[in-house]
């Protein structure tokens, strides 16, 4: 297990699978995201990885969780193309939202895993509501070590949700943001 606390860098995605548009994490603030790096051909991922992930999926509020998928290839680039990828989605029925991540500029690594730091596939990234990287694992995590991290991410937000909810009634302020605060109607 790997705790980190930094700002989740941008997802250099070419392509998504399961969606009807691109997702970014700007647009997933105020959930919990899980994203999970894995490659189809990455025996882990298939074995473990994925089927985490769509537990996860399966179990969570979407309101409250999102899972992404990232399918990062940095080995085996001429068997593991788009048409292979949604092939492999559909055959073992990945119903969350799937990123292509954009090739590496100088080398085989692409770049969102780069970005991440990541050490291979598959890799778990817990990012928090406010879009910070809060764990990433490589290779198998526990269930239950990640469901309770996943909770506790939760927890946090809406603690966090509830606390800035209560100032806002103390204060009168009806809605602020990072541009300022708007007078109650």
């Amino acid at each position: 297990m790997n705790a980190i606390d930094r700002p989740a860098p941008p997802w250099q995605v070419d392509r998504w699978f399961n969606t009807p548009h691109a997702i970014t994490l700007d647009g997933l603030r105020g959930k919990v995201v899980v994203l999970e790096a894995f490659q189809m051909l990455c025996p882990g991922c298939v074995s473990h990885g994925l089927p985490q992930a769509a537990r996860v999926h399966a179990t969570f509020p979407r309101e409250q969780v999102a899972v992404i998928g990232l399918h990062t290839v940095f080995e085996h680039h001429a068997a593991m193309t788009p048409v292979a990828l949604e092939a492999f989605l559909h055959e073992y029925r990945i119903g969350f939202p799937v990123g292509v991540d954009r090739p590496g500029t100088h080398g085989p690594i692409p770049q969102t895993m780069q970005a991440y730091a990541m050490r291979g596939t598959p890799t778990l990234t817990l990012i928090d509501a406010h879009g910070r990287i809060r764990h990433q694992h490589f290779g198998q995590v526990s269930d239950l070590l990640l469901g309770a991290q996943i909770a506790s991410l939760v927890h946090e937000a809406q603690a966090i949700a509830a606390m800035d909810e209560t100032q806002r009634q103390r204060t009168g302020a009806a809605d602020c943001d990072a541009t300022g605060c708007a007078l109650p109607a």
